[in-house]
């Protein structure tokens, strides 16, 4: 037992100790009085009592105890002192839906092994990562476009426990792909505030939220509180406080292209890492021509943008492979589907990540069969990527490939030659940022 855990029990024991002694004072007098009947209901008067007085100098103390005690004294709770807890606080202000969160990230960070020094992260305990003691969490980024496998690693990502998820956080901006400025500065500048818990000055960005859900309800232990507290929900004084409890966040970004986070990656006040997720022109076209927002926008369904953008990507991941190698790594979205578990554990090692068993049950039960419909993360992973093969004309994949020869040789995506060929061939090369 740790001295914080001894101390708070401490504190608890000789409480109920003082308040059931004021009881026991005057029953010598009363069991003068009585007889046997007497003392039964006397005994069971104090029983009743002492377990009350208990109860309520137990909750007490949670109410006072910091976060940092909560969680080394989570493992000693029971559930049923946990839901008790829980039950009698469900009309919660502001602060006592963060004190229920600061009990889930405890519960949930039980056990944990902790970097220490792995992968460049030293984190050793949970203090060490926790925005509001002082700690630096450690922030994961995806970069990729529309259609290109983020909402699978992303929800792969939100597995990980205690993870706090920025959902497309530049959806406000629409189906515009972001590549210099005038968009440029705003886009990293929003970024840069969510990374770090700073709501304050993002109107565009909350105003756009209460009208379209799914930029909060991505983010699990978000949206439940949220349904908790709605008002509080889109209130920047709740979001920075409720961000800041979380030891790890993720955040996936689809509408700014690589060369521009190396900004945030030079930023050492973030640390961040990221992985820039890179996907078959063809997979990701057909993909789009299944979503309703993507047709007339030359930014979602011209091969000619989505295929300059690769090329750039390209440049920029071999730049910043070069200048952090430690917390840059590129992917293709057909390696990660064709070997899942081999490749989020490599991607969890750059992040300074626990492969955990909580994401391990995700991919097992995320990876198998297809269920859901085009926004589903339920795929079996070593087909979804190549259905292009079968569900796009030859004529049509002749003028993807026609319009992004050199994105695709440079990624490793070989060229079908015929429909007969097409349909069998396996479209994976090599690739290298060398």
């Amino acid at each position: 037992m740790t001295s914080d855990t001894a101390s708070l029990l401490g504190r608890q024991r000789h409480a109920a100790t003082r308040l059931d002694g004021r009881k026991w004072v005057v029953l010598p007098h009363a069991l003068q009085r009585v007889g046997a009947l007497g003392l039964l209901l006397a005994c069971s008067l104090c029983l009743l009592l002492l377990a009350v007085s208990h109860r309520l100098v137990t909750s007490n103390a949670l109410e006072r105890t910091p976060f940092l005690a909560i969680g080394r004294t989570i493992q000693s709770w029971s559930s049923a002192e946990l839901e008790a807890w829980a039950g009698a606080n469900r009309s919660l202000d502001m602060e006592g839906v963060i004190q229920q969160q600061r009990l889930v990230i405890a519960e949930e960070m039980s056990g944990y092994r902790y970097p220490a020094g792995k992968n460049n992260v030293s984190a050793r305990a949970l203090s060490d990562l926790v925005p509001e003691l002082g700690g630096q969490p450690v922030r994961s980024v995806i970069v990729t476009t529309w259609r290109s496998g983020s909402t699978f690693l992303g929800d792969v990502l939100h597995a990980h426990p205690a993870n706090f998820y920025h959902y497309e956080p530049l959806l406000h901006l629409d189906i515009v792909q972001v590549r210099g400025e005038p968009l440029a500065h705003g886009a990293v500048g929003t970024l840069r505030d969510l990374l770090h818990c700073n709501y304050t000055n993002q109107k565009e960005y909350l105003d756009y939220g209460p009208d379209h859900t799914w930029l909060f309800s991505h983010n699990t232990r978000l949206w439940d509180a949220c349904q908790r507290r709605p008002d509080l929900c889109w209130r920047p004084r709740f979001l920075n406080a409720f961000c800041r409890l979380f030891p790890f966040q993720s955040m996936k970004v689809v509408r700014l292209r690589l060369r521009l986070m190396e900004e945030l990656l030079a930023d050492p006040s973030l640390n961040i890492r990221v992985a820039l997720l890179v996907r078959d022109p063809r997979g990701t076209l057909q993909s789009r021509l299944h979503r309703d927002w993507c047709p007339g926008k030359p930014d979602c369904s011209d091969p000619k943008h989505l295929c300059k953008d690769l090329v750039s990507d390209y440049s920029a991941a071999v730049r910043l492979s070069k200048l952090y190698p430690g917390r840059f790594r590129a992917m293709r979205y057909e390696d990660l589907s064709v070997e899942p578990y081999k490749k989020v554990q490599e991607l969890f090692d750059l992040f300074g990540l626990d492969f955990h068993p909580a994401v391990q049950e995700f991919l097992d039960t995320h990876t198998k069969v297809d269920v859901g419909g085009v926004s589903s993360t339920y795929r079996n992973s070593k087909s979804a990527p190549f259905h292009w093969r079968q569900d796009l004309s030859h004529d049509r994949v002749h003028k993807i490939q026609h319009d992004c020869r050199e994105a695709m040789k440079i990624w490793g995506y070989l060229p079908a030659m015929s429909i007969r060929h097409q349909r069998e061939f396996n479209p994976l090369g090599n690739y290298s940022l060398h």
